[in-house]
């Protein structure tokens, strides 16, 4: 009975969402607790995470840009990681009785970052385009790749000799992109979504190639389209649902012996090494501290693509099937460490930021931080339409004013229209420590995000002293008083001063 599978996943789910750690890790316990029973799944479970899988991978396929990955910084610290922590993992799972081939494999899948967890996180917190959320992204791309070529590896078997055909993909991209454009519904969109990724999959497979492969290939053609990101959109639900199969099907397989709960031990005690190492190549290639820090903490979980690479290799026969549930639990665990470190990251940086920043080279940084605004009287902080809207009209009214954002395609976009912006983390309490605004009497904190980072801005801002007016957007009374007593200027959302202002209307 599906319905069983399906009730169990969600209410695990949802308590575990409710704990702040990942619905994914209640998917997978729900499977495991089903394996206690003797439940067994039917066709359609196999199905549906077969899809999730193919899904996940489309969409992965849309964001895969040269762009992306064709910096120092990003291709440094991917393959240097990857190498050096394939080479940690290669002996470990020797240890544990894993043939060369089999080890080299996991070993490499080990050194992947959870792609879900981090995309999920970075567009919660609104800062995939901020300089660590490009970097984090660009690193999880390469290790995508390498994952895929795992899966082409470990699945392919001997493609056709008409697979060359398939080179010619890229010129079919104006057709699709056109019929992308002539679309209006968002059925029709979705179904298009959906075609795409599936279609890929069975037409790389009918050439003898990964079907995975075929659905990142496909999402691939529309890499830099302007419309792939409502193809994302429109996908996303349906690969986050289907994916729940996939964890079941993975926790199905029931609990590992003693041995494999001795290898989910010393996997989770390397994950800090894995750690460190990201942290000590971002220093070495330059970076802040602070942005070492957040990227560090971003890519800090084993990924979802161990278990996808792990199974279509265990399928394969080359890995045995009893190493994908140690994998499973290991992901598992790994993703409630990240989840919490993840909550508390602010509180773990102003406990550890004066010790992390001796690590910090003294040399220009790739993510370098103004240190003046010079003579600026106003300061904008977070340049969503409220910001630009705020900037935009000081300067039609010639005050001299300067914009702070962490999304760095913002910032370049708004001083190409000829505005002073510049790019800066105004969560790091070190920028506020060192940043000179002499001539700064009012400052505008208009960023979306959490009451309680709006109230840590303005208690840096009064540590420092400054005594202008600090005018913080909030949402209603609680957050009100929070800045309030954090000695701020609390500013109520337009959306209660319109009401009052269509009830005045309506009255006279």
């Amino acid at each position: 009975m599906d319905i069983v599978w399906i009730g169990l996943a969600f209410i695990l789910g949802l308590m575990l969402n409710r704990l702040h750690i990942p619905p994914l890790v209640g998917f997978l316990l729900a499977g495991l607790g089903l394996s206690f029973t003797g439940y067994e799944p039917g066709d359609i479970l196999h199905e549906i995470a077969h899809l999730g899988v193919i899904f996940l991978l489309f969409t992965v396929g849309l964001h895969i840009s040269l762009k992306s990955i064709l910096q120092k910084e990003v291709l440094s610290a991917g393959l240097i990681h990857l190498a050096i922590s394939t080479a940690i993992f290669v002996p470990v799972s020797l240890y544990f009785g894993l043939s060369t081939e089999a080890a080299v494999l996991v070993a490499i899948t080990l050194g992947f970052s959870s792609t879900v967890l981090a995309a999920k996180g970075l567009e919660s917190r609104n800062e995939l385009s901020s300089y660590y959320g490009r970097l984090s992204i660009g690193i999880l791309i390469i290790q995508d790749l390498v994952a895929i070529g795992i899966i082409a590896y470990a699945g392919g078997g001997i493609p056709s000799p008409y697979a060359l055909v398939l080179l010619g993909l890229p010129l079919i991209r104006p057709l699709l992109s056109k019929l992308l454009y002539i679309i209006e519904r968002d059925e029709l969109l979705l179904l298009m979504a959906l075609s795409l990724a599936i279609g890929g999959s069975a037409l790389f497979e009918w050439f003898s190639l990964s079907g995975e492969l075929g659905a990142l290939v496909m999402g691939m053609l529309f890499v830099n389209d302007d419309k792939a990101d409502q193809l994302e959109k429109k996908i996303w639900s349906i690969k986050e649902a289907f994916l729940v199969g996939f964890f079941l099907e993975i926790g199905l397989g029931g609990l590992p012996g003693y041995d494999g709960f001795r290898f989910i031990g010393i996997l989770l005690l390397i994950l800090p090494l894995k750690a460190f190492l990201f942290f000590g190549l971002f220093m070495l290639l330059k970076l802040r501290a602070r942005t070492g820090f957040l990227a560090t903490i971003t890519l800090t979980a084993y990924s979802e693509f161990t278990l996808i690479a792990g199974a279509v290799a265990a399928s394969a026969g080359i890995i045995p099937a009893e190493i994908i549930v140690i994998l499973g639990l290991l992901t598992a665990i790994s993703y409630i460490i990240n989840s919490i470190l993840v909550r508390y990251e602010d509180t773990v940086w102003q406990k550890l930021n004066t010790f992390l920043r001796r690590f910090e080279r003294n040399v220009k940084h790739p993510d370098h931080q103004p240190i003046s605004v010079g003579a600026a009287e106003f300061l904008v902080i977070g340049l969503g339409l409220t910001g630009e809207s705020a900037l935009r009209y000081f300067k039609s009214n010639n005050k001299s004013a300067v914009g702070i954002d962490i999304n760095t395609d913002r910032v370049k976009s708004l001083m190409d229209d000829g505005y002073r912006v510049i790019y800066a983390d105004a969560q790091d309490a070190f920028f506020w420590e060192k940043l000179d605004m002499p001539k700064v009497k009012t400052i505008l904190l208009s960023m979306s995000g959490a009451i309680y980072t709006k109230e840590f801005i303005v208690e840096q801002l009064r540590n420092k002293k400054f005594e202008g007016k600090v005018l913080v957007l909030t949402n209603n009374n609680r957050e009100e008083q929070i800045i309030i007593n954090a000695g701020g200027n609390p500013v109520s959302i337009p959306a209660a001063q319109m009401g009052e202002k269509m009830a005045m209307m309506s009255l006279e």
